[in-house]
């Protein structure tokens, strides 16, 4: 049996006008922010229901609810007695790094349900949850690179505000030098918080926030507030009081549910 698993858990001087801080979040995030839904997407690829593939998707999607007890990072790759190449399945989560385990778990539990309703079947499957990001596929991902973009959010124009802007920017730079899988940050009104999914390198995870916060600045401007989901992190800020709620860009070759709608871009 064939059944691989690795564990990962995963300066700026401040000036006058940016002191830029790093936030620890002392209340717990409700189980609602946790779980609500900001993109998912599926292979458009069917297997066979009784098959050995079938089988690994199963063990695989359990094995990452319990992982997800005390880690809030697995990877996994997957192949049950007799399967072939084409039988074995890799996938992941990611919890945001400020979740207890409880509520890791209680993420990736209600996105491998999600999983299961919205990519019944289907050969891969990702889903990414406001607390959480689970994915599996037929086709080895793991400690691989992805910076496409896969969800752009942005937030109304509050104008030319060039303080606003410094700060938004001074933030962003702050939290990309930050050399950690998950920082949050703030300046004034404005924070951000940025991730990487921890099967990437140090060295890559600076390149995926980068490109991110790259991404983000060109496509949000001046926006109050901005998200950036590339494949295997995200960058995002907002001032006080605004946040993203819907989004709108998908993957090529998946589908993809935003809103309830179903799309293939």
């Amino acid at each position: 049996m064939d059944d691989e698993r690795n564990d990962n858990d995963g300066s700026n001087s401040p000036d006058l006008a940016f002191f830029l801080i790093t936030i620890t979040l002392l209340t717990r995030p409700s189980t609602s922010t946790i779980q609500s839904f900001v993109y998912g997407g599926c292979s458009q690829l069917k297997y066979n229901r009784g098959t050995l593939y079938e089988s690994n998707v199963n063990s695989l999607l359990t094995s990452l609810v319990n992982s997800a007890s005390a880690a809030n990072f697995n990877n996994f790759k997957i192949s049950v007695p007799g399967s072939g190449p084409t039988d074995i399945v890799y996938g992941l989560f990611q919890c945001r790094g400020d979740l207890s385990n409880t509520d890791c778990q209680g993420c990736v539990a209600n996105a491998v349900s999600q999983l299961g309703t919205l990519c019944s079947d289907a050969t891969g499957g990702a889903l990414q949850l406001e607390g959480c990001f689970v994915k599996y596929d037929n086709t080895a991902f793991l400690g691989g690179e992805d910076k496409a973009v896969v969800l752009k959010k942005c937030g109304s124009s509050i104008g030319y505000d060039s303080d606003a802007l410094a700060r938004r920017d001074a933030v962003m730079d702050y939290l990309a030098a930050g050399g950690q899988y998950f920082r949050v940050g703030g300046s004034g009104k404005v924070q951000g918080v940025v991730q990487c999914v921890q099967d990437l390198s140090m060295s890559e995870c600076q390149d995926c926030l980068s490109e991110a916060i790259r991404c983000l600045k060109s496509e949000c401007g001046s926006a109050a507030w901005g998200d950036m989901f590339l494949g295997k992190c995200y960058a995002r800020y907002s001032e006080r009081g605004d946040y993203s709620k819907s989004g709108e860009r998908f993957h090529d070759g998946w589908w993809f549910v935003v809103s309830g709608f179903v799309l293939v871009w």
